[in-house]
């Protein structure tokens, strides 16, 4: 957890130094609220995010988002501890890390995006059999040390019996954002990668998708929306607003084909087609990616606590209350879906 706060203490120092470039957050003068929101990579696994603006449901909310990209937890959170984004799009476990350093205003949970991996293991050889015992002698990129990428692929491995540096390599030197290219220049024999770069790299002849990630780990509370408690105090009504969107969003793609999907989602992907978006959403709805209802449990964050303590990067366990407001959530849940 030392190198977690090591690394967001040099984002937070990037972030404090754009922070005057700033925009202001006051509603636009056109009646929308701009609301700023740093997600960890860009990948359709987040497809109910991108889908939310593309069908209106931010605009009925009268919110206008700006989207960055983090490229990483560490650096999500440092935008959100910032002020530089409101809201962040990542694991949550940058955000125990913060609360067991004891921030006064650190950032709460409140709406959980998926609850899984989203992460695709991708080999450079064709392994229609792959068992995970294959991995043996091997190298992988499987994201960065103390991440939930990385202690969710440490997790499965334990289930195996494989430990790092001694039945295999993990290579956690890569940013989380350069994995698929250091992978595609010769580094590592496997690598992990979220869709749809898995998909158009297979569809591409450079590898070939052996197993789910997520499939093989189990739900976990994997990608949140959190923000400051300061924040969520003087902005509930957007917050609920932005989670009224995303929740209308998930309704909409568990109710409708992957091909009906498709269209609304390739304008966030340059070079994507309707084709690899639509078996992009089929593989995540497949393995059951997205929380339906948006809010955490105790039991998944106990399971997420267990895999981050047996990764050794936990000092102290938090209690769900003190890092998830559920609130939100539960009430636009009553909304949409009537129960």
């Amino acid at each position: 957890m030392k190198n977690f706060f090591k690394k967001i203490g040099l984002a937070l120092a990037t972030c404090l130094a754009l922070l005057p470039l700033s925009a202001c957050n006051e509603e636009d003068k056109d009646g929308m609220k701009t609301i700023r929101v740093n997600e960890v990579t860009h990948s359709i696994f987040y497809a109910p995010f991108y889908l939310a603006e593309s069908l209106g449901y931010f605009k009925q909310e009268n919110i206008k988002l700006e989207v960055s990209n983090g490229g990483g937890a560490d650096k999500v959170m440092a935008a959100v501890l910032s002020g530089d984004a409101d809201i962040g799009l990542c694991g949550p476990e940058a955000a125990i890390y913060v609360l067991t350093g004891g921030s006064t205003d650190a950032p709460k949970v409140f709406g959980q995006l998926t609850k899984r991996d989203g992460s695709f293991l991708v080999s450079r050889k064709a392994e229609p059999n792959f068992q995970w015992t294959d991995l043996k002698g091997k190298e992988i990129l499987a994201g960065r040390k103390g991440g939930v990428p990385a202690m969710t692929f440490e997790y499965i491995l334990g289930n195996y019996n494989l430990t790092d540096g001694v039945d295999l390599t993990l290579n956690y030197d890569v940013a989380f954002n350069l994995m698929t290219s250091a992978f595609e220049a010769g580094t590592a024999d496997y690598c992990t990668m979220f869709d749809p770069v898995a998909y158009e790299y297979e569809a591409a002849g450079k590898g070939y998708v052996v197993a789910s990630v997520g499939e093989a780990s189990g739900e976990v509370p994997y990608t949140c929306f959190m923000a400051k408690e300061s924040w969520l105090k003087k902005n509930g009504t957007h917050a609920e607003g932005f989670l009224r969107a995303i929740m209308k969003a998930i309704k909409y793609i568990n109710e409708n084909e992957a091909s009906t999907v498709a269209p609304y989602l390739t304008s966030y992907f340059e070079g994507t087609t309707k084709e690899s978006a639509a078996a992009s959403v089929q593989r995540y709805a497949a393995i059951d990616a997205w929380q339906k209802d948006m809010a955490m449990t105790e039991a998944s964050l106990n399971r997420l606590q267990d895999i981050i303590e047996k990764a050794g990067e936990l000092d102290k366990r938090v209690k769900l209350d003190d890092l998830v407001d559920n609130t939100y959530a539960k009430k636009i849940a009553t909304e949409v879906y009537g129960n």
